[in-house]
C-alpha cells in the first residue's frame, strides 16, 4: 500500500474494504500487514445477499465470510467493534480486524444514502471526524466510488496486492524477435545433438534479450530457438527448424505464421501442461486450440475429453433461466467454439452436417464455470475462453482443477475486458502470464495479426 501523506507516520492505517475487494480476493483482509482492517456492516450485508446466488461470485462471498468468521472467532461484541488480532498460522498475530457498525448519533450525510456506496462513504467521514488523528483509507475496485470518497475528503485506493505488473506493455509475449541474425550476437556456442534434436548452449550477454524458460527467440534469418534452461551465465536453446513448424497440421488446420506455429507446437507437446494464448480478436486463438484439442482426443487419444468453458459477464445470472441441460444452456455462450468448428470444416460437402457429426463423436463437454469448482478433471484438455474477464483468484480456482494427465489452455484478449472491476493490469490473464513465466511445463504466446479477414484486420488497426 502507498503512503498517503499520512498525518501520523509509523502509526497503523485503518483500511476499510469494499465488497468488490473481497469478491476479487476473498483472502484480502490478510494482506494489510500490521494495519487495521475494517469491514463495514453494509459490506457484510452485501456479501450475505450474494453468497447464495447462481452467479460466479457466490463462492468468493462464502469464502470471504468464512475467513471473517475464522478471524473474529469467539470475540466479544466490544472486541469485534474495537479490533481482533489477525492470526496467520504459526506466526504471531499481525494487524487487526473489526466490523464498522451502522450507529451514528447524529449521522453525517454528505451523500444521499440511497446507495450502499454512499452509506459507506458517509460512515467513513463520520469515523474520521470522531478520530481526527487516524488515517482512514477506503480500498475499492470501483473507480467511481474512489472518486466520490476523495471528493468527500477520504483517501481511496485500488486493491493492488495481486497486481504483478503496472503496465501490460511490459508483459512477456512469449518470444523475442531479433533483427538480422541471432548468431551475430553470440560470442561462442556449444552444440550437442541427441534423439534427433539440436541443443545450443550460449552465454548470456547484453546483446541478447533477457529470457525466461519456454520463451522463444526468432531472428530474420529463419532461426527459432526455444529456451529450455536459463541461469545467470548461459541459456540452453532447442533449435526449432522453421519449415517443419510452418508445415504442422492439426485436424486439417495449418498455422498461417510463425507465431501460430509456435502456439500449435506447444498445444501438441505432451510435456507442456499449460498453454496461455493471448492476442487480438481473430488472431486464431480459439481455432488453433480447438483443432489441437480434437486432434489429441480423436486421433492420438492423448486426452479422454475436452472441457470447454468461458467467462462471460452475466453468464452465471442468465444460465439458470435458459431451458435444457447444462450443455444446452452453455451452447449459446460458447458460440465461438461452434463457429470455429464450422471454420475447420468449411470445405466439407455439408458443413452443418460435419459440425453435428463432430459434436456427436468428439467428447466435447460445455461446462459453466460454476460447475468446474470443486471438480477434478483427469486426462482432459480444459479449454478456457475469455480469460481476461477472470480475477486472479478465479483463475487459480480453475487452474487447480486440472488432474493427472490433463492440460489447460487459456485464451484471452486484454483489450476486451467486460468485467466492471477488472483492468488489463489486474486481470487474471495478466496474473497467470506473469506468475507462470518460469514454469518449465508452461508456454505463453501472444499471437500477431488478424488473419480472420481484411476487414477485421483494418478494423483492429484503425478503430
Amino acid at each position: 500500500m502507498v503512503d498517503h501523506g499520512r498525518s501520523n507516520p509509523g502509526k497503523p492505517i485503518l483500511y476499510v474494504l469494499d465488497t468488490n475487494v473481497l469478491i476479487h480476493d476473498p483472502n484480502a483482509l490478510l494482506n494489510f500487514q500490521e494495519h487495521h482492517v475494517v469491514i463495514p456492516m453494509t459490506v457484510l450485508e452485501e456479501l450475505d445477499k450474494l453468497k447464495t446466488g447462481k452467479h460466479s461470485v457466490a463462492a468468493e462471498c462464502r469464502q470471504a465470510i468464512r475467513l471473517i468468521d475464522q478471524v473474529l472467532g469467539g470475540a466479544s461484541p466490544e472486541e469485534v467493534e474495537s479490533g481482533v488480532p489477525i492470526s496467520r498460522g504459526k506466526n504471531a498475530p499481525k494487524g487487526s480486524l473489526s466490523i464498522l457498525m451502522n450507529k451514528r448519533a447524529e449521522p453525517i450525510t454528505w451523500l444521499p444514502e440511497d446507495l450502499n456506496d454512499n452509506k459507506i462513504i458517509n460512515q467513513l467521514v463520520d469515523l474520521r471526524s470522531r478520530h481526527p488523528g487516524t488515517d482512514v483509507v477506503l480500498v475499492t475496485k470501483d473507480i467511481n466510488m474512489r472518486l466520490k470518497a476523495r471528493a468527500c475528503g477520504i483517501f481511496a485506493e485500488d486493491y493492488h496486492t495481486d497486481q504483478l505488473v503496472d503496465d501490460v506493455a511490459l508483459l512477456s509475449r512469449g518470444y523475442h524477435t531479433l533483427t538480422g541474425s541471432f548468431w551475430d550476437r553470440v560470442s561462442k556456442v556449444e552444440t550437442r545433438q541427441g534423439h534427433g534434436r539440436t541443443w545450443h548452449m550460449v552465454p548470456r550477454s547484453s546483446e541478447l534479450p533477457a529470457v525466461h524458460v519456454n520463451e522463444f527467440i526468432i531472428d530474420e534469418q529463419g532461426f527459432v530457438g526455444w529456451v529450455k534452461e536459463v541461469n545467470e551465465r548461459e541459456m540452453t536453446l532447442l533449435d526449432m527448424h522453421q519449415e517443419p513448424l510452418l508445415h504442422q497440421e492439426a485436424w486439417g488446420l495449418k498455422p498461417r505464421d510463425i507465431y501460430q506455429s509456435l502456439a500449435l507446437y506447444a498445444l501438441l507437446d505432451p510435456d507442456i501442461h499449460l498453454v496461455n494464448l493471448s492476442g487480438a480478436a481473430g488472431s486464431g486463438k480459439t481455432i488453433l486450440a480447438l483443432a489441437a484439442a480434437i486432434e489429441q482426443t480423436m486421433v492420438s487419444k492423448r486426452y479422454r475429453r475436452i472441457i470447454a468453458t468461458r467467462s462471460v459477464q452475466g453468464l452465471d445470472e442468465d444460465i439458470g433461466f435458459l431451458p435444457g441441460t447444462e450443455a444446452e444452456k452453455m451452447e449459446p455462450w460458447l458460440g465461438a467454439i461452434t463457429d470455429n468448428l464450422e471454420a475447420l470444416h468449411s470445405d466439407d460437402e455439408s458443413t452443418h452436417g460435419s459440425v453435428d457429426y463432430i459434436l456427436q463423436k468428439v467428447p466435447l463437454q460445455f461446462k459453466s464455470l460454476n460447475y468446474i469448482r470443486g471438480r477434478s478433471f483427469q486426462q482432459s484438455l480444459i479449454l478456457i475462453d475469455e480469460c481476461q474477464n477472470l480475477t486472479p483468484h478465479q483463475m487459480k480456482t480453475i487452474i487447480t482443477r486440472a488432474g493427472s494427465g490433463s492440460k489447460v489452455v487459456c485464451l484471452g484478449n486484454l483489450a476486451q475486458i467486460d468485467t466492471p472491476y477488472l483492468s488489463a493490469t489486474s486481470s487474471g490473464l495478466t496474473y497467470l502470464t506473469e506468475r507462470f513465466k518460469d514454469f518449465p511445463h508452461g508456454v505463453h504466446i501472444t499471437l500477431q495479426g488478424v488473419p480472420r479477414s481484411v476487414l477485421a484486420e483494418y478494423a483492429e488497426a484503425h478503430m
